[in-house]
């Protein structure tokens, strides 16, 4: 195994720490997104003293995206990790793989058809491995270390 995949596999966070944070990012993402479209989609009436029912028609809908995000973020980091576990390898393919489990299981199963969950799966696939392929990560790694402190005494500093 080449050091730097050694070192990935050495982060500090486990298998199950990384699942829960894609769930819980997955249920923000979704919450958000769910208010978005009640807003677009279900716009309800403003009646005097009738405000209830629009809330409990939105909230419903924001818990139903929030849900189906979360679950996907879980499936699909929780399968990208059990991959990468069993390979010893960080590379595209774990996401992939990740990526069918989650389409095809949730919105598959949301859409109630082989055909939609197959669709669903080579979608998200097919997303997950090109970001990794095309190395559009959030970090990179330069070599550089940073520290939230200074390592060297300022000569001013005595005076």
């Amino acid at each position: 195994m080449d050091t730097t995949d050694r070192r990935y596999l050495e982060e500090e966070d486990s298998s199950l720490t990384k699942t829960m944070k894609g769930a819980a990012t997955g249920l923000a993402a979704g919450t958000i997104w769910g208010t978005v479209v009640a807003t677009w989609l279900d716009v309800p009436r403003v009646e005097r003293n009738v405000a209830l029912p629009g809330l409990v028609r939105t909230l419903k809908m924001m818990g139903n995206h929030g849900l189906t995000f979360a679950a996907i973020g879980g499936v699909y980091i929780g399968v990208e990790q059990m991959t990468q576990n069993y390979r010893m390898k960080r590379d595209f393919v774990n996401g992939a793989v990740g990526g069918f489990v989650a389409g095809a299981a949730i919105l598959g199963f949301k859409g109630k058809s082989i055909s939609t969950a197959l669709s669903a799966g080579a979608a998200l696939a097919a997303t997950s491995a090109a970001i990794d392929v095309g190395g559009q990560t959030t970090r990179v790694d330069t070599g550089k270390e940073y520290y939230p402190y200074t390592t060297k005494k300022r000569v001013d500093a005595a005076n």
